[in-house]
């Protein structure tokens, strides 16, 4: 898991499918339109969405096979838990089709970021997470965008 500040993400990455994606998050806007872009075919996708976060014992412990997760928030903030997958017993089988496996939540958390406005947050393979998460005591709305990067693009 990589998070930061979105100026800074040629740190961390070169190349024409992270510029591609970069390119995208940088010029949303907050009242950009809920729905799903293609940005490259099949291997570069994103979805505008909004939702009210939730509490850990409600959202889902995920993680992903084929697509990389870069997310950043457009409106309000949320909490993201980060877990190693070697580590968790599976929920749900993983759906190739839908290219997620769920897991159970252990009790104890690794890592935790809360992203806002202006960061991003990239989600690889052996990173599983749990997304939309409570920032401080209540829920709230959110309003995220998420690109997903067919990893075979990026692959040294």
């Amino acid at each position: 898991m990589i998070i930061d500040r979105l100026g800074n993400w040629e740190t961390y990455f070169s190349g024409a499918a992270w510029k591609c994606v970069f390119d995208f998050l940088t010029s949303l806007k907050p009242d950009v339109e809920e729905k799903e872009y293609t940005l490259q075919g099949t291997d570069i996708l994103a979805r505008i969405m909004s939702y009210e976060t939730r509490l850990p014992n409600i959202a889902m412990l995920e993680a992903h096979q084929k697509y990389i997760d870069i997310q950043t928030v457009l409106i309000g903030a949320e909490g993201i838990e980060w877990f190693p997958i070697d580590a968790l017993q599976i929920k749900i089988p993983y759906n190739m089709e839908k290219d997620v496996e769920f897991y159970h939540r252990p009790r104890m958390c690794p890592a935790r970021v809360d992203a806002c406005p202006g960061t991003f947050v990239v989600l690889f393979p052996k990173d599983a997470h749990i997304p939309q998460l409570v920032v401080g005591d209540s829920t709230k709305l959110v309003k995220k965008a998420v690109v997903k990067v067919n990893g075979a693009l990026v692959k040294p």
